[in-house]
């Protein structure tokens, strides 16, 4: 139970490391991912706030131009189309700060990578009998 709040606490210090209205973008993006993975355990990775279940799910972080968020390999190429428009790499993406972030695009990738990450393990769980 300590550990949880330890690190729920880190993350708090991250966001606070970031001026306000970026505070307020953070906030809103770790209360869409919390709902979209309610089982989801969090914690710094990287140095990034990252939501863990069965293995990472997602990670995210601040820059001075956009908002980072990394849904792994999978999460980019199962959501490629949506995500076209933005700037990104093989496992992550670049949401400008400029502009509103796709909070429903982002609910449904880390969906998508919760269902994953629970097939992962239960087959794992399978082989292991």
């Amino acid at each position: 139970m300590e550990v949880s709040k330890k690190t729920n606490n880190f993350i708090d210090e991250y966001i606070l490391k970031f001026p306000v209205d970026i505070q307020e973008i953070l906030k809103s993006l770790r209360d869409v991912i919390k709902k979209s993975a309610p089982d989801a355990h969090e914690k710094i990775s990287y140095q990034m706030p990252t939501f863990d279940l069965h293995g990472n799910l997602v990670h995210f972080a601040a820059y001075k131009n956009h908002i980072g968020f990394y849904p792994t390999p999978s999460g980019i190429e199962a959501f490629k189309v949506e995500l076209s428009e933005y700037k990104g790499a093989k496992g992550s993406v670049q949401f400008p700060i400029a502009e509103p972030l796709p909070f429903d695009l982002i609910s449904r990738i880390v969906k998508f990578r919760v269902a994953e990450n629970i097939k992962q393990w239960e087959d794992k769980s399978k082989k292991k009998r």
